[in-house]
């Protein structure tokens, strides 16, 4: 029963005022880092508490918090030349691409996870965006057609890079690598959908971006993460159950989906069933926007309602999302330590029960 409802999170964590303030003195790739050598050393630091942080809230599957990352979109921009960042309103806090991308710090990446690998015994998941999700956040019209003409271009202009660092973190020895695609997620709306002349291309070509990455990857337990942004208090980007999604996420050619349950608008469970079989689910069974800390046992349930529809082995138990996907996220790191530590003692009130039940026959 060891290996039943491992525990993980989905990438990042929230970043206290002291990593805020290394990144307002400067970034890994930036001046401050060469200007003053403590910097990596206060940096390495920080990440190692983060590990230390999940391994004391029991979470079986850590990462390093992503604390290294200005948000999980951009770290395209830190493997390759060619971004800039340019004042706009929507995805404002992301670079954008104005020129051909030629290669800048390949392995970057997988210098996080070897780090991650040193510093922990647990298993270690690492995360990288999706070329899609790159694509709607870092192209922008008026700016970047003189590097890629469409927006499609550019997408299949960072699938190399991208599978050269998922192999370059597939030979550290990481056990989960994940990809974030929460745009493909969005369009279960259909106010999102609407906004698209093509939706049903679009999920196509989101699905085919990714399997074009993992293609022939082995060795690794590959993931995608699937979300309905996280606005942190403001809630989510959109809503809908995951019927409408369901033809292209099931092309997926990866071992695992991340999907979130712990919020209203993401439908009935009973979608688990119509997955293949095949198919690992990441339950996403806490909340990550809100500030209630939800008890172990409400957790349990809601994986009970789950195991209704998915069988227990095929299930892995983590938060909604990321609890920060940028470096800005204003919630408290105490408040995600404490859910994640509901989350654990869910886990094991989950395994003792399953336990009893297969012991007595039930």
């Amino acid at each position: 029963m060891a290996d039943l409802f491992p525990t993980t999170v989905i990438g990042s964590m929230p970043r206290p005022p002291f990593v805020i303030d290394l990144f307002r003195s400067g970034t890994r790739t930036g001046a401050a880092p060469d200007d003053d050598p403590g910097w990596q050393q206060r940096m390495d630091d920080a990440v190692r508490y983060c590990v230390h942080l999940q391994e004391q809230a029991g979470i079986d599957i850590v990462s390093d918090g992503e604390w290294r990352r200005e948000s999980y979109v951009d770290v395209i921009a830190e493997l390759s030349n060619g971004f800039e960042w340019i004042e706009r309103e929507l995805f404002g806090y992301h670079q954008v691409v104005t020129s051909q991308m030629t290669t800048r710090q390949p392995g970057v990446i997988a210098a996080e996870a070897r780090f991650l690998k040193e510093n922990t015994d647990r298993r270690v998941k690492v995360a990288l965006p999706s070329p899609y999700l790159i694509g709607q956040r870092m192209w922008e019209p008026g700016h970047s057609e003189s590097a890629y003409p469409t927006r499609e271009a550019f997408c299949e202009a960072v699938i190399p890079a991208l599978r050269e660092e998922l192999l370059a973190i597939r030979d550290v020895g990481v056990d989960v690598i994940q990809l974030d695609e929460p745009h493909l997620c969005v369009l279960v709306d259909p106010e999102v959908r609407a906004t698209f002349d093509d939706p049903e291309g679009e999920m196509r070509k989101a699905v085919d971006y990714i399997n074009q990455i993992v293609d022939g990857v082995d060795g690794v337990q590959l993931s995608v993460h699937l979300c309905r942004r996280n606005w942190g208090r403001r809630g989510w980007g959109a809503a809908g159950g995951y019927e409408a999604i369901l033809e292209h996420v099931s092309r997926l050619e990866v071992d695992q989906l991340m999907l979130e349950f712990s919020i209203p608008v993401a439908g009935d469970m009973a979608i688990l069933g119509e997955l293949p079989q095949d198919v690992h689910v990441g339950l996403g069974c806490v909340d990550v926007r809100f500030p209630e800390v939800e008890e172990a046992e409400t957790i349990a349930e809601r994986v009970e309602t789950a195991i209704e529809h998915i069988g227990p082995e095929r299930l892995t138990l983590n938060p909604d999302c990321g609890f920060a996907p940028g470096k800005d996220h204003e919630v408290p790191l105490d408040e995600s330590y404490e859910k994640l530590k509901s989350l654990a003692a869910a886990a094991r009130l989950l395994r003792d029960r399953h336990d009893t039940n297969a012991r007595s026959g039930s």
